[in-house]
């Protein structure tokens, strides 16, 4: 299934992509829904959520030996991001009007967490909880980031963070090819599966001591990045979940 989420009359609802339609539903992808084919609507025109908000939002840092360099890990560790950072599909990346220089696009893998999972869970228990899969641009600002210890502006400012369009339960995008556009142009391309740690070697660990529940989300890193600058456009496509497009823009000075 396809799933989207999507402004409707100033409310977040859920819908189901098929084709150039989607169809809302009531409910969500995490308890139960009802479709509703008869307020079905085209696809283009919609103001695109991100496909969850996340209880807790996870991220994995150098996850890919290419962008890791030579710190290399050798287990993997979590880090956590902002949800006021998150936006949708073909929404502004805005940089902060005291920030000099280009933005930084990192394509990512998003594991969306349709279950419980249980501490010290099993990889099957951690593949069976795993709903589906989105994509995530991981926009960082580099020259904030050698000097914020926290990471607290230059990974969580307002619109760092775009996830989406959409949620896709049937895939298998560990086969998959990631690719970073900057208008139009292919900026960075990489196996999305060659990871130093998969999903569920990252789902496990963490169960150990965190308990993941419906809806929080696992951002599984980037193998290359990509500058971006207000006036383009980044687009990140992952085969078979569809592509995260977004305009960059500039803060007007306050």
């Amino acid at each position: 299934m396809i799933w989207c989420r999507f402004e409707d009359a100033g409310r977040a609802r859920y819908g189901l992509v098929e084709g150039d339609t989607v169809i809302p539903v009531t409910g969500d992808p995490f308890t139960s829904h009802e479709p509703q084919p008869a307020r079905a609507r085209p696809r283009d025109g919609l103001r695109w959520l991100p496909p969850v908000i996340p209880g807790t939002f996870f991220c994995a840092g150098l996850n890919y030996r290419a962008h890791a360099g030579q710190d290399v890990p050798t287990r993997p560790e979590i880090g956590y991001r902002a949800n006021n950072a998150l936006t949708g599909h073909l929404e502004p990346i805005v940089r902060p009007a005291d920030y000099v220089g280009p933005l930084v696009a990192e394509g990512e893998l998003v594991a969306v967490i349709g279950t419980t999972v249980p501490r010290h869970c099993t990889p099957d228990q951690a593949a069976a909880a795993v709903l589906g899969w989105t994509i995530g641009n991981d926009v960082s600002a580099r020259a904030w980031q050698r000097s914020d210890r926290t990471f607290w502006r230059c990974k969580n400012s307002d619109t760092f963070k775009p996830m989406g369009p959409y949620l896709v339960t049937d895939a298998d995008p560990l086969a998959a090819t990631t690719t970073v556009r900057v208008d139009g142009e292919v900026k960075a391309s990489f196996p999305t599966g060659d990871m130093l740690f998969g999903p569920c070697e990252f789902i496990c660990a963490m169960s150990r001591y965190i308990t993941l529940r419906p809806g929080d989300v696992v951002w599984m890193g980037t193998g290359e990045t990509a500058t971006m600058v207000p006036g383009q456009v980044v687009e990140i496509s992952i085969d078979d979940l569809g592509a995260l497009a977004n305009p960059v823009t500039e803060e007007t000075q306050p």
